[in-house]
């Protein structure tokens, strides 16, 4: 017992973080190697160091509260709304600045004040490493290990190890908000018939008689939804008005009332809003990527990168003659990925069911 007692005071303690050390050819203990000093080396102050690193102990310290502050912000503060997201942005923004920004700090002084300085004149060598080149890397590594303070300074190497912990489940977190897919949800709006369309910013039912100069043209969203993020995002139109003879074939004439067509404000290339309006050629202008559509003509792209129209929204009259819709788009709105994802979820579904 006393034999294996004095065994185990001879082997070295290896921390957590260095290379192993090898065995010696004889049986015995292995024995930790250092590379003799450089005599250019010149040492950190010890002093010095010490202060460092309790400086560099709290600054990591402060990275493990501020990881662990982002975790809590996260799951205290939702969103829903555009005061909650941005309540919510604001405290995962500033806890993950503050870890960040604590661990580099504490990084730069702990090489600054605690390593060595020397300078490093690289050789020219084979590049096939030989077995001398090897063991005198691992030599180098030991004795980088020793001068960079981690193995001597105990609360150096474990308040790094507590910083980095948080950190390191931030992205698994992150994952949580991808979310499931969209499924189908993109292939509808919540217009539906007899909904009234109202103008954006004010809520104000249209009435046909109101609208009555060619020309004009109006950005509408669906009555009771106005400041429902979610549902304006596919359902936000604009509206235009056109002599009758302006409008060519590619226009569904029973969609319209009386020369107004309601086309889908979202761009079907990557989904901006598509509102500048030329009166004189009835061209609809993306400002994005300058995709151009015919107003005139069914809203079919003449230039650019979109890949279709903009869909065009069925409308009427009421009987108090406010203009309402008569369905849901006929097809996707947006861009051109959307309508062929909603396409194979719903192949998806019916091959499911």
């Amino acid at each position: 017992m006393t034999e294996t007692n004095e065994n185990e005071e001879r082997v070295p303690r290896r921390v957590i973080g260095t290379p192993t050390t090898p065995a010696s050819p004889l049986g015995e203990a292995p024995v930790a190697t250092q590379a003799p000093p450089d005599p250019g080396v010149k040492a950190a102050d010890e002093d010095g160091a010490r202060r460092a690193e309790r400086i560099v102990a709290l600054l990591f310290t402060i990275t493990f509260l501020a990881g662990i502050a982002f975790i809590v912000s996260y799951v205290y503060f939702q969103v829903g709304d555009i005061d909650k997201t941005a309540t919510s942005n604001l405290a995962l923004g500033t806890s993950l600045s503050v870890a960040l920004l604590a661990l580099a700090v504490g990084i730069v002084v702990w090489v600054r004040q605690i390593m060595p300085k020397y300078n490093l004149i690289q050789e020219r060598h084979p590049m096939a490493s030989s077995t001398a080149d090897r063991e005198y890397v691992s030599e180098t590594f030991v004795q980088g290990a020793n001068e960079s303070g981690f193995v001597k300074r105990k609360m150096l190497r474990r308040t790094l190890l507590l910083a980095a912990a948080p950190l390191g489940l931030l992205p698994i977190i992150l994952l949580r908000d991808l979310g499931p897919m969209p499924g189908v949800s993109l292939r509808h709006t919540v217009w539906k018939k007899g909904l009234r369309l109202t103008v954006e910013g004010t809520g104000q039912p249209i009435r046909a008689s109101d609208f009555d100069s060619p020309g004009g043209i109006l950005s509408v969203v669906p009555e009771g939804y106005e400041h429902d993020l979610n549902a304006l995002a596919k359902a936000t139109l604009i509206l235009i008005k056109l002599r009758p003879q302006d409008i060519k074939a590619g226009t569904n004439l029973n969609w319209t009332h009386d020369g107004i067509i309601a086309y889908s404000k979202i761009c079907t290339h990557v989904g901006c809003p598509a509102a500048l309006y030329e009166q004189t050629t009835h061209h609809i202008l993306c400002p994005c990527h300058q995709s151009t559509f015919d107003a005139a003509d069914g809203a079919k792209v003449i230039f650019g990168p979109a890949a279709r129209p903009l869909p065009q929204l069925p409308i009427a009259v009421d009987g108090e003659g406010f203009l309402v819709a008569q369905s849901d788009f006929d097809v996707p709105v947006g861009p051109s990925f959307w309508e062929r994802g909603d396409a194979e979820a719903e192949a998806r579904e019916k091959k499911a069911s």
